[in-house]
């Protein structure tokens, strides 16, 4: 007797994300509601003097207590990666017509590349999720409310990813005056945020091509529909 009865169905791994796609720089979950990541910059705070210290501490006080709207401060260790960085010192390497520049290049990434073997070098990174919630539609239906979330036409996301890049915006200057440096991540960004969070161990092993190289089939999600005929898809 095999392990599944005829009648019962495997779901796909799809089912079990909590989001449906990602597009324009905003991830879409399957409730409708939507997202956009900052990524940060850190400080020492310990080498700060004691007064600098304080200024930090009360700054993001006041940045937490002005906000009007819930945050997720995500952080994450990966393994460093330094593998596109030596991939360049070798071409470089390589092109090199001076000798001795030459050898000191290639004994250099020689040393990086043990240092790397031998020590586990973490590189850490720390993300600032920033949400909108969709106001409910009067005429969706319950079971579309239920089991897909409601469905944006192409100008009700605008109008939707327009008021999260205010809340961005605050975010960011809020951040900027701790002196905390903030960049928006893009589509190919996000793609691959997602792919390390639920492949961690296969995304040290395997990179993600580019959005646009993707050759297999996409699987568009329902809570997106544009009204041009001819829109792009987004994976």
């Amino acid at each position: 007797m095999g392990l599944f009865s005829p009648k019962q169905t495997v779901g796909s791994t799809q089912s079990a994300l909590k989001f449906a796609e990602v597009h324009n720089d905003t991830i879409i979950l399957k409730d409708g509601n939507l997202r956009q990541v900052l990524l940060c910059s850190s400080i020492n705070f310990a080498l700060k003097s004691e007064q600098e210290q304080n200024a930090i501490v009360f700054a993001y006080q006041n940045f937490l207590n002005s906000l009007t709207f819930p945050i997720q401060i995500l952080m994450q260790s990966r393994k460093l990666d330094l593998g596109n960085y030596l991939d360049k010192l070798t071409e470089k390497a390589n092109a090199q017509t001076n000798e001795l520049l030459r050898a000191q290049t290639l004994d250099y990434i020689d040393f990086v590349k043990r240092l790397i073997s031998l020590a586990n070098i973490m590189d850490k990174r720390f993300y600032v999720v920033v949400p909108y919630l969709v106001p409910p539609k009067m005429n969706v239906s319950k079971q579309i409310l239920s089991e897909q979330g409601p469905v944006l036409s192409a100008e009700e996301f605008a109008s939707y990813q327009q008021e999260l890049k205010q809340r961005v915006s605050v975010i960011e200057s809020g951040l900027n005056a701790i002196g905390i440096r903030t960049a928006l991540l893009n589509t190919q960004q996000l793609i691959e945020l997602m792919y390390v969070v639920y492949n961690h161990e296969e995304a040290a092993k395997e990179k993600l091509v580019a959005a646009e190289n993707l050759t297999g089939e996409v699987v568009k999600s329902e809570l997106f529909q544009s009204k041009e005929p001819n829109a792009p898809a987004t994976p």
